[in-house]
Formats: C-alpha cells, sequence, structure tokens
C-alpha cells in the first residue's frame, strides 16, 4: 500500500510504525472473510480493509468526522483478522494509532467522556466494584432488561488457596474484575499449579492489567496501570519468579503488550521488554505437567464439555490446541463449536458500548455451543466467562476450574 504521511506524523515513532504496517497491506480483503462486524453489517469500512483505509487518510491528513471513530469503535480488537492475514499486517497496533487520532480530532461528547469516565473508576478499583456487583445480583430480577444482562451470576470461592512452598515460583496476575466475579478461578489455579509443584505468588500491589484503560481511551492511565505492576512485581522477580503466570487471556495479551507500549520510557523500557517475555498463559506453564498430573487425579471427569476458545487466546496470543490437550490429557474430549475463530462479542468493555452487535454475537456463539451437545462450557478469559453465561444456561467456567474438579474434587 503506497502511503504519503503528513510530514508531522512521519517523524514520529507511532507514525514511522504506522507506515511499516500499512506498506505490508495488499488490499487482499481475506481479512474481511473472518471478521465479524464485516460479516454482520456487510460495509466494507466495517471490515479491517475499509478500517486500514480510514487510518491511512486520517495519517496523509484527510477531513475525518465521528463516522469515521465510529467505525474503528465498532471493531472488537479479536485480531481474527492477523491470523487471517498472508501479508502479515499487524491490524490491532494500527487500530490503536488510529483510535488515539480520530479522538484527537472529533473528541467525543461530553456525555461520553463523563460515561466513560466514570465506567474507568467503577470497574479499575474492588472498592467499588464489589459491593454494587453484589448489591446488583441481589436486585438483578427487578432491574430493567438492559442492565441485569450485563450482571452475571454470583460464583462462590471454592476450597482454599494452597499453602505449600515451592523451589519453582510464578507470579499470578489476580486482576481486576475477576476476583469480584469469579474468585474461584485464582485459587484453582493455585490449586492445580500446587499439584505440579509450582508456588503462586501475588502482589498486593499489583491490579488491573491496564486493559480497560486502554478500552475506555485513557491511555495515559493505562500506561501507568502497567508501570505500577512492573514495580509491584519486580522485587519478585529478583527474589526467583520464573513468570508471570494469566489466567485470563485478554490480560495476557495487555502484558505481553507492554514491551511495546513502553518502548520508549527511558526508566520502564527495559524492565517492560522482560516482562512481556516472561508473560505466560495458564496453559503454556501447564501443559508440560498435564500427562503427569492426569495421573494423579482422583475425580471422574466431567461429560459434555465444549470449549470456546477466546479471541484473545486463538488470535492475540496465537495459541490454539494447548488447552484442548491439556483437557484431552484428563480424559475431556472438548467440543469445539461452528466457527470456532469467531468472537463471542464480549470484547471488554464491547458490550456495554456497541451492544447489539454484542448480543448478536452472543447469542450466535451460545447457539453454536449448544449444538455440540455440551453440558458445560470451559472458556479461558472473564469476560467471556460472563458474557456467554448471561446467554445460555449451560454453566459457563474456566477450564482451569475443569482441572481443579478433577484434581481436588472442587464443584463446578
Amino acid at each position: 500500500m503506497q502511503t504519503r504521511l503528513q510530514q508531522a506524523m512521519r517523524e514520529t515513532p507511532e507514525g514511522e510504525e504506522a507506515e511499516a504496517i500499512l506498506r505490508k497491506c495488499v488490499h487482499c480483503g481475506f481479512c474481511n472473510a473472518t471478521c465479524p462486524t464485516y460479516q454482520i453489517l456487510g460495509d466494507e469500512l466495517d471490515g479491517p480493509r475499509g478500517r486500514i483505509y480510514l487510518i491511512k487518510q486520517m495519517l496523509e491528513g484527510h477531513a475525518t468526522s465521528a463516522d469515521t471513530r465510529q467505525h474503528l469503535d465498532r471493531c472488537l480488537t479479536c485480531r481474527n483478522c492477523e491470523t487471517t492475514c498472508p501479508a502479515g499486517v499487524q491490524y490491532g497496533r494500527l487500530l490503536e494509532t488510529g483510535r488515539r487520532l480520530a479522538l484527537k480530532r472529533n473528541p467525543r461528547s461530553l456525555t461520553e467522556q463523563a460515561m466513560r469516565r466514570a465506567l474507568a473508576a467503577f470497574l479499575h478499583t474492588g472498592v467499588l466494584f464489589t459491593p454494587v456487583l453484589r448489591l446488583g445480583q441481589v436486585l438483578q430480577a427487578a432491574l430493567p432488561a438492559a442492565v441485569a444482562d450485563h450482571i452475571p451470576a454470583r460464583r462462590p470461592a471454592a476450597g482454599v488457596w494452597p499453602r505449600m512452598t515451592h523451589e519453582r515460583k510464578v507470579i499470578l496476575l489476580q486482576g481486576c474484575v475477576q476476583p469480584a466475579m469469579a474468585p474461584n478461578i485464582n485459587r484453582a489455579t493455585a490449586r492445580v499449579l500446587d499439584q505440579a509443584s509450582i508456588q503462586v505468588l501475588r502482589a498486593s500491589a499489583a491490579h488491573c492489567c491496564g486493559a480497560i484503560h486502554q478500552h475506555l481511551d485513557f491511555e495515559a492511565a493505562s500506561l501507568a496501570d502497567a508501570r505500577r505492576n512492573i514495580d509491584a512485581w519486580w522485587p519478585l522477580i529478583e527474589g526467583g519468579a520464573e513468570a508471570i503466570v494469566s489466567n485470563a487471556s485478554g490480560c495476557g495479551v495487555a502484558l505481553k503488550e507492554y514491551g511495546h507500549r513502553l518502548r520508549n520510557d527511558p526508566h520502564y523500557a527495559r524492565k517492560a521488554e522482560q516482562i512481556s517475555a516472561m508473560t505466560k498463559d495458564i496453559a503454556e506453564v501447564l501443559e508440560p505437567h498435564a500427562a503427569q498430573l492426569a495421573q494423579e487425579a482422583r475425580f471422574p471427569p466431567p461429560a459434555g464439555v465444549a470449549f470456546h476458545p477466546p479471541c484473545t487466546l486463538q488470535h492475540g496470543l496465537q495459541i490454539r490446541g494447548k488447552v484442548e490437550a491439556i483437557l484431552a490429557a484428563f480424559g475431556i474430549n472438548a467440543r469445539l463449536p461452528h466457527d470456532a475463530h469467531l468472537c463471542c462479542g464480549s470484547a471488554g468493555t464491547y458490550s456495554l458500548f456497541q451492544p447489539e452487535l454484542s448480543l448478536t454475537l452472543r447469542d450466535e456463539k451460545c447457539r453454536a455451543l449448544t449444538q455440540t451437545g455440551a453440558t458445560c462450557v470451559a472458556t479461558a478469559n472473564i469476560g467471556c466467562i460472563a458474557h456467554l453465561q448471561n446467554g445460555t444456561a449451560i454453566p459457563v467456567v474456566h477450564w482451569i476450574e475443569v482441572i481443579d474438579s478433577v484434581l481436588c474434587g472442587t464443584a463446578l
């Protein structure tokens, strides 16, 4: 793709990266074939190729409007197009540049900005989120459907946190909303790793990965989240922790981006690069131990498990087949739904701002999961769990909870 970027953009690291990405695009359109929003809306500007043209025009100085920003907002950032692209276009990074530029040229209304600011404050801290969530769960039946549909059912924490110490140690990202929404996931992760003789460490000062602030337009706050986490984890890394483990694939993608996003920060660039290199999804840590652990399983595996691979797992982290292999080692044949490569519509805060598209994708995904004959759906991201659970009566859990139930007998 030929580009003529404005001089002001060409001389910046962001502009140089955007131009390099644009030049890789060969206009083939393969990306549109796997883009969820293009399949629903059928509009070229709501597919990756059209959005790339919109971003190119902005970078070249052409006039833009709120419609430009809307087309970029409609993207789920599922990155399915990156998996499909034969030219290796890093669409996700280009999109972030385009969104920042569109927002700068066409700011949101004061009402929209206030809503996003309030939502960021609410979701980012458990001090507000947890009690409001509990109240909403109590009053859910009396709330309007548009509100009630975003409130997940309460999930009790099962079992206890292991107290054994081991020579191998990893740091667990606990997350911001996950401890309140599904507290058993972190406990199950710690118990399963304990069975594999790996100790899980927690840093109380580490909190949100930064994705929430990034989704809501607060780039500086998102980078501050990253720096805070790095500071919290660094003493544990110096103490011998071998990896930073994420059991939410969306958070894992955010951690993997630390090195890139802080590459121009003289104080954090080196540490951020190391954090990204050390970040592993729980599937990557557990896979080498699956066969041995399966021999120690004391409880029967559940039948009828379907697996929904989140976009952040298969397209963001590029991890495919590992979870299914781990489950198979425990005698669990995880069934994949039709069009397993497509997004479920959760996409962080997307369901709050694009409810029609989000629910269309969720309902289609739930139909596909039901058609597998599943009695339980396993997935790998807290956002997908909450989103899908509100669209089906089939229990939706994290796959690590399935393994924990087989090893420790905890209820799903």
